[in-house]
């Protein structure tokens, strides 16, 4: 009988330390767990940070780019030439007079 008091005794320790165990392992894959998904939010948080600053920029870069096909349009036109051509070339049509000040 008294084989059978230890052996019991020894079973309920050793289950004991079977559930320790297992609470243990628990407990740290639940740790692990949680500061994976801090990682994985704090990851989430940052790539809709750049998402955000990505599409700010295409927006700006699509505006630029109707400015400059405006542009475009414009320099092709008759008026935009005509501009050109008396400022930087100091041209005058036939029928205008051309003033200058006295220095």
């Amino acid at each position: 009988m008294a084989r059978n008091i230890k052996r019991k005794t020894s079973q309920r320790n050793e289950n004991r330390w079977a559930v320790i165990t297992v609470v243990l392992v628990a407990l740290s894959m639940a740790f692990v767990l949680r500061n994976q998904v801090n990682a994985l939010k704090e990851k989430q948080a940052a790539y809709q940070e750049r998402i955000e600053t990505l599409t700010s920029q295409v927006e700006a870069e699509s505006r630029r780019s109707e400015q400059l096909e405006q542009y475009r349009i414009y320099v092709q036109t008759k008026q935009y030439i005509e501009k050109v051509a008396k400022e930087k070339l100091g041209l005058v049509k036939p029928d205008e007079i051309l003033l200058k000040p006295e220095q």
